[in-house]
């Protein structure tokens, strides 16, 4: 448990961390949230420009990252239904994944972090790393090492490469 003096920091970009990433309502959160890999998911088809030179075989590393399902007031004539498309960033440590993704040209970022429930499923929690006081629940399935469908109450947070 941390003290208030101590600064440490879990997650391995060295930003905010996520407040209480396996609390109540994640987990009731996990408990209703079962994605399954579909070809007709929005994320199955192509939407990234690609990059072949990523390491294979592992999600850590570079993505494109998107997410939709809420209106970003900084964004004029933003809505929830339009995606927010940016980059991301994947890196495991332990049991945990921590993704660091951006939005609107970089200005505004987000992290999440998840614990691995077996070799697909992630279970965590998102904070919008420019307004904090907004985190909440999100559960990944990663299709592949190109693929990672994201879901949380409201929407979507996907990364493809």
């Amino acid at each position: 448990m941390k003290s208030e003096g101590d600064l440490t920091i879990r997650n391995p970009f060295g930003v905010m961390d996520v407040p209480n990433p396996g609390d109540d309502d994640v987990t009731q959160f996990a408990r209703i949230t079962m994605p399954e890999e579909s070809a007709t998911d929005e994320n199955a088809k192509p939407w990234s420009p690609g990059d072949a030179s990523y390491q294979r075989g592992t999600i850590d590393g570079e993505w494109s990252s998107r997410w939709k399902g809420a209106a970003d007031p900084t964004i004029p004539g933003d809505a929830p239904d339009k995606w927010k498309q940016g980059r991301g960033e994947a890196r495991t440590v332990g049991d945990r994944v921590y993704l660091l993704f951006d939005w609107n040209s970089g200005a505004r970022r987000g992290l999440i972090e998840a614990r691995r429930e077996g070799p697909r499923r992630l279970v965590g929690k998102y904070i919008n790393l420019n307004n904090p006081e907004i985190t909440v629940p999100w559960v990944g399935l990663v299709v592949s090492d190109q693929r990672i469908d994201g879901y949380f109450a409201q929407g979507r947070v996907d990364f493809r490469r």
